[in-house]
């Protein structure tokens, strides 16, 4: 896949139609928005391109002390949670709507992107998600599941202070909504609301999805609030944007890019480094080909919009399937244990001191809860 993206950037490649979008009638979700595959495939494939896409790179300063220069093998699913962090930033800064092109200059958009590159001083750069990773129990180098992902980027939320996002990583397949009110609100009277990143880790089976989620799986896709879902395989992850028919539409971060730099735009070494972040053409798999651990994201910049989520949920995810992929409640339930009552990174400390599951479990990230 390397050489493929190298020589698409060197127009090198043969000029075939790609086969990332099927010729059905079946509607096309990409993050809440519905295409049409006949009428609307150049704006599908527009807004795939404006999605931020994040690879394996090489040639990066070290990361602390390991000596490691390139994320190749090993961070798959730290990218792939950049990806997630960077659109929830699209929407906040930009818009749902808002479109990349090769010549636009935005400065919100430079300045988001500047967040995750690969520079030690970058909030979300992969030198800082990988050290964070520490706090997790996870080396830098080691692989990490859905769950550790989603810890890593609620603690470097805290410092982008432009954003100034609150991260609610929902345990126990729970949302309990006025927890995250609580999150988005603060302590003190007269705050402001603070814009919602909400992951949900889920584990929908042993080896395999259960197929009686994917109902559920696909409907998240079409909610407007939608971030995508992060999943793929053990220690193969990918970013999964929308679906159509029985399929997941995904951005695949295994491909290896020279570390590069797009600063101001300003000239044609910058504009081909931010050609490098915006994949050409999306992939896609059998949704029943997903691995079982995988984290469903929703995005919702108002208190307004989260609780119309919540309705959705309980609409279409808790009333209409018989096993639902989570629940949806006012409070906590008197059913959590005690370690399950503390915060979050609490919780999540607890879940990951167990580690006595099989060594299939622990490839897939074992941090959350089974189901069915």
């Amino acid at each position: 896949m390397d050489m493929m993206f190298e020589a698409y950037l060197t127009n090198e490649a043969v000029q075939l139609e790609p086969d990332d979008i099927p010729n059905t009638k079946e509607p096309v979700w990409i993050l809440g928005k519905k295409y049409s595959a006949i009428d609307d495939l150049e704006l599908i494939r527009q807004d795939i391109r404006s999605r931020l896409w994040f690879t394996y790179r090489r040639g990066f300063v070290p990361i602390g002390d390991s000596g490691l220069t390139s994320d190749k093998g090993w961070g798959c699913m730290l990218r792939c949670g950049q990806m997630v962090l960077a659109q929830a930033l699209l929407n906040l800064h930009l818009g749902r709507e808002w479109l990349w092109s090769a010549e636009s200059k935005c400065q919100a958009y430079l300045q988001i992107l500047r967040l995750f590159e690969d520079r030690r001083g970058a909030v979300y750069s992969i030198h800082q998600v990988a050290q964070m990773g520490a706090t997790e129990g996870k080396e830098v180098g080691q692989w990490f599941g859905p769950n550790t992902i989603a810890q890593v980027l609620k603690k470097l939320a805290f410092y982008d202070e432009w954003s100034s996002v609150a991260f609610h990583v929902a345990l126990d397949n729970t949302i309990v909504i006025s927890e995250i009110k609580q999150l988005c609100r603060g302590t003190e009277p007269g705050n402001r609301w603070k814009p919602l990143v909400l992951v949900i880790p889920l584990r929908l089976g042993l080896s395999e999805i259960n197929p009686i989620y994917l109902k559920g799986l696909k409907t998240c896709f079409s909610f407007r609030q939608s971030l995508g879902v992060i999943g793929g395989k053990p220690n193969h992850a990918l970013y999964f944007i929308g679906c159509v028919g029985d399929e997941v539409i995904y951005l695949d971060p295994h491909t290896t890019q020279q570390t590069c730099f797009v600063e101001g735009k300003d000239n044609e070494s910058e504009r081909q480094a931010d050609l490098t972040y915006h994949c050409p053409n999306a992939s896609r798999l059998h949704i029943l080909n997903m691995d079982p651990s995988l984290a469903v994201c929703f995005f919702c910049s108002t208190e307004h919009e989260l609780d119309s989520l919540c309705q959705l949920f309980r609409e279409r995810i808790v009333e209409q399937e018989k096993q639902p992929l989570f629940e949806v409640c006012e409070e906590k339930p008197d059913r959590w244990s005690p370690v399950s009552k503390q915060d979050d990174l609490l919780g999540a400390w607890a879940q990951e001191a167990s580690e006595n599951m099989d060594s299939m479990l622990e490839d897939s990230d074992e941090d959350f809860e089974l189901l069915g």
